[in-house]
């Protein structure tokens, strides 16, 4: 029972045999049974009662027929927006989707044509090479920098990338950053708007963590600095990663450019891809409307997972590095000082830790070296994690 608030975060949750992709799904990715999982990116906490509660009375109520999206959808999510991050969102500028992947491969599909280039800043979320791809469109990278603090945009290498690439017509942006943990300040998203906006560039943009930002940190909608509708701005953001309910595939996009939002419904449609299912629809609404007590009991506990991680790495793993995250519940530890690469790297976790991290080279250039590490657990699971991870690299 926790103690210091209204929701239990301590209490570990048996997972391991619900078909579950974290806990039951690691065996064939990583080729070992028995691993403490801290790869796929959802938390091992319930989700908030209030969500529970309102798909329990539509599982008693058992009519399960086609849902509507109602104006009250609508407006919890632009609700949401003012209320979590300043932005001043017309309900009416605010669609859905099943899932924000979903979402960026229409936007890609929507704004550009085949063989045009979509910019991505390495090393990021691996499905943003897939949805490039598999559309037919061309990954151009635009590394992001490593500095002594963090990790930043390299601008100069963002315009010699765009001028040297005769057809970027998109770039898909992740704001706050998977997996670096950045939350990008306001003067590199104004920097990035004039570059956009300049060339004509669309910008797509993934703020699926928005709401999972720290106490030293400020997320801000990129469209909320925009002074016009130039550049061509879409915003996909989600409850899911919030409130640990990415399997019910509940996304929400929004733009203002109406030209721009019909091309996206038609894209949509043509996916057959343009509405929630019932229980993804209760869940949004639900969680944007009835959650915030929720959220802001997570982000305390996170927050205080994330000192445990800074404290033991520097005092017990120092070869371990880490740059300090600002928002995201997975981080992106650096073992690049043992020397190893990455397929001797994920030999050592798997083989000698027991643990599954994801390898660093999946979020493309740069990522050599690096893991991502997901902190959404509770408190016991992540030391144990953490001790197993020190053992194994005890020897070196």
């Amino acid at each position: 029972m926790n103690l210091t608030g209204r929701y239990d975060f301590d209490s570990p949750l048996r997972r391991r045999g619900t078909s579950c992709s974290k806990w039951d799904g690691a065996a064939r990715v990583f080729g070992k049974d028995g691993l403490l999982p801290f790869w796929v990116a959802d938390m091992d906490f319930r989700s908030a009662p209030e969500i529970i509660d309102a798909l329990r009375e539509k599982v008693e109520f058992g009519v399960f027929g086609y849902p509507i999206m109602t104006d009250e959808a609508r407006n919890t999510v632009a609700e949401w927006e003012k209320r979590r991050h300043g932005w001043d969102v017309d309900p009416d500028d605010v669609a859905f989707v099943p899932g924000v992947v979903t979402g960026l491969s229409a936007a890609v599909r929507a704004f550009t044509e085949p063989g045009d280039g979509v910019i991505i800043q390495t090393p990021v979320y691996a499905p943003f090479f897939r949805v490039i791809t598999d559309n037919d469109r061309v990954v151009v990278e635009n590394p992001l920098k490593e500095t002594e603090e963090r990790f930043v945009m390299d601008f100069d290498n963002l315009e010699r990338v765009i001028e040297s690439n005769g057809r970027v017509r998109a770039m898909i942006l992740c704001s706050p950053h998977n997996p670096v943990a950045r939350v990008w300040s306001a003067d590199e998203l104004s920097r990035l708007l004039d570059i956009c906006a300049l060339r004509g560039i669309v910008i797509i943009n993934d703020e699926i963590h928005q709401d999972l930002v720290y106490s030293d940190a400020r997320h801000i909608p990129i469209a909320s600095l925009a002074e016009s509708q130039s550049p061509l701005i879409l915003t996909l953001v989600a409850p899911s990663k919030t409130f640990n309910i990415a399997g019910l595939h509940a996304s929400a996009w929004i733009t203002k450019d109406r030209a721009a939002a019909e091309k996206m419904r038609r894209t949509l449609a043509s996916m057959d891809a343009g509405s929630l299912n019932l229980m993804a629809a209760t869940a949004l609404e639900t969680a944007y409307s009835k959650g915030a007590p929720w959220l802001d009991e997570a982000m305390t506990y996170l927050e205080v997972n994330r000192g445990l991680v800074e404290a033991f790495l520097s005092e017990r793993l120092p070869k371990v590095k880490m740059k300090h995250p600002e928002g995201t519940f997975i981080f992106w530890l650096d073992f690049r000082e043992y020397g190893f690469h990455n397929k001797e790297l994920q030999r050592i976790l798997i083989e000698d830790a027991g643990v599954a991290l994801n390898p660093g080279t999946d979020f493309g250039m740069g990522g050599d070296g690096f893991a991502r590490f997901n902190i959404g657990c509770p408190r016991s699971i992540l030391e144990e994690g953490l001790g197993k991870i020190e053992r194994a690299f005890a020897k070196f």
